[in-house]
């Protein structure tokens, strides 16, 4: 048996971080002929868990195969939620989150990244934006003005939705006056429609499936089970990273070019500190020289939700192991032919509540499903209602709360100190607890034709302040954290508009860390433009 070749330890381009936007950058400088190595703290994303769309409900409901892909993070006690520890799941697997995430296709709103340019991060406007997310996107639906076709991530729509989740479209169009829309991704997000997921024909479509498996460029090497330590950085140059090996075993891969971190909100954030990146005296606490003094850390926030389940008898899907069990083994036997060719989301909705201005500020997730109640903090398998179920996930998209990211230590393993501060603003339980009550009013609509039996959860007993406080302890993070490593112009800005590290050349961030704020929707999908985005900076395509 022939011997693996050896890693390589220099290249053009090293990127750390297989996940969405660091799969997208690395295949993209790859594909412009550089030499790109991509450095993997996980495992292989090539098995059944990570490539089956359906799996993403035992992934995240059995802690035994949690486990296997995800890092295993918590938050600190948030004090504005009855000081609940929330799970921070990011993936350790090629692909990163984009592996293990429930593929919704979501662009946010145009105005988010008009936004983002009147802030002063120019090239980050609307149509700079689209023009990357055409060039990304396979649309079943074909290209136009807004849509792509024929790019590395396929983006369909299920083909066999719930008899339930069609009446919900209708039931949210009854109740709001809101359209009924063939593509929130294009001229306007406003209104409900199936959700489009980043799947097709059984298959996830996550990043590392698009730009390293089927886009393949030969100059593109990925070394998993590979741990970054810390960037090297000599005379105010990043030169390279020094890593750990599964053995345990370091050494140095070496950068000719740039060292561009694509670790995701913690993980990049989390090196740059260890690497002498960060508020100077939190540096020196931990016995870390200073290289430059930026807020990395800073302005960390994230989506929450809601979840709020009813009984339907028009879903016919059950949250146990012997309906999954089935459907795999159909699934085996037939790829493409069950619920498991799908993510398990089927309609999204973007409206207006009393706080929004001129653009949606809630979401809403269907899901034809029973759900955990009161909440999944612990990391046990929870129990759901047997009976046939639809469940909301009633989405706060704007946080106003912010939080912060520090180290705990200067050990490269241990899990730094994740604070975002939900819902420390209250404006935020507002949004929350308003459009709960309007879900209730949309479950109560005749489109439904008398298949809503109950409120199963939290139940219509909870009204007002009560159903308000039992939101503090059943709301739960979306797992869209952003912003630690911000993208600016001012003293508040840890990266440049071009992705650069303010005070350290060589040296590039690439990942959902550098949003100025969060998009209003699930934030996978622009993650991987920022893929898309960050190659064409390095490459002078600008």
């Amino acid at each position: 048996m022939a011997k693996k070749a050896p890693h390589s330890n220099e290249a053009d381009y090293v990127v750390v971080g297989s996940g969405s936007s660091g799969a997208t950058i690395a295949g993209r400088l790859a594909q412009s002929g550089a030499k790109v190595i991509v450095l993997e703290a996980g495992k292989t994303d090539q098995k059944f868990l990570t490539k089956k769309p359906g799996m993403i409900g035992p992934m995240h409901a059995v802690p035994e195969i949690k486990r296997t892909v995800d890092w295993g993070y918590y938050s600190v006690p948030q004090k504005h939620i009855l000081d609940r520890k929330m799970p921070v799941p990011r993936g350790k697997v090629l692909g990163g989150s984009s592996s293990i995430n429930g593929m919704v296709y979501v662009r946010g709103n145009r105005a988010n990244y008009d936004s983002w340019a009147a802030e002063g991060c120019t090239g980050w406007d609307a149509d700079s934006v689209n023009a990357a997310y055409k060039r990304m996107e396979d649309y079943e639906g074909g290209a136009d003005q807004f849509r792509g076709e024929g790019g590395p991530i396929r983006v369909t729509v299920n083909k066999t939705p719930q008899e339930g989740s069609l009446q919900f479209l209708q039931a949210t169009a009854d109740a709001t006056g809101c359209e009924i829309l063939d593509d929130y991704n294009g001229a306007s997000q406003e209104g409900v429609g199936r959700m489009q997921q980043n799947a097709a024909d059984g298959l996830r479509y996550s990043a590392s499936r698009g730009y390293i498996h089927h886009l393949a460029p030969p100059t593109l090497e990925v070394q998993t089970q590979v741990l970054v330590t810390k960037v090297i950085i000599e005379n105010g140059r990043a030169t390279g990273v020094r890593v750990r090996d599964k053995d345990g075993s370091e050494r140095t891969i070496r950068a000719g070019k740039e060292v561009i971190l694509a670790a995701g909100f913690v993980g990049s954030a989390q090196i740059l500190m260890l690497s002498g990146v960060g508020h100077a005296q939190h540096l020196k606490d931990h016995g870390i020289e200073v290289v430059s003094d930026l807020p990395v850390g800073d302005n960390l926030h994230d989506h929450m939700f809601h979840a709020m389940t009813f009984h339907a008898t028009t879903s016919k899907m059950r949250g146990n192991a012997r309906f999954f069990a089935k459907g795999v083994a159909k699934e085996v036997l037939r790829p493409g032919s069950t619920f498991l060719a799908n993510s398990v989301f089927e309609v999204l909705a973007f409206l207006k509540t009393s706080q929004a201005t001129t653009i949606p500020d809630l979401q809403l997730h269907l899901l034809p499903w029973s759900y955990v109640s009161p909440n999944q903090d612990e990391p046990i398998r929870h129990d759901v209602d047997p009976r046939p179920a639809l469940t909301v996930l009633t989405t706060l998209i704007y946080p106003k709360s912010r939080g912060t990211l520090r180290l705990a230590s200067a050990d490269p393993t241990a899990t730094p100190l994740i604070d975002p501060a939900y819902l420390a603003e209250s404006a935020d339980l507002d949004l929350l607890t308003e459009g709960s009550e309007l879900v209730r009013e949309i479950f109560s609509g005749k489109a439904f034709g008398g298949a809503i039996k109950d409120e199963i959860h939290p139940g219509r007993a909870l009204q007002g302040s009560d159903l308000r406080q039992a939101i503090l302890n059943r709301a739960t993070s979306v797992y869209h954290g952003v912003g630690t490593c911000k993208m600016g112009v001012d003293e508040t800005a840890v990266v440049n508009p071009d992705l650069t590290v303010r005070g350290v050349e060589g040296l590039r961030v690439c990942d959902a860390s550098i949003m100025p704020s969060i998009t209003g929707g699930n934030t996978n999908a622009p993650a991987i433009m920022i893929g898309e985005r960050g190659a064409d900076l390095v490459l002078g395509r600008g």
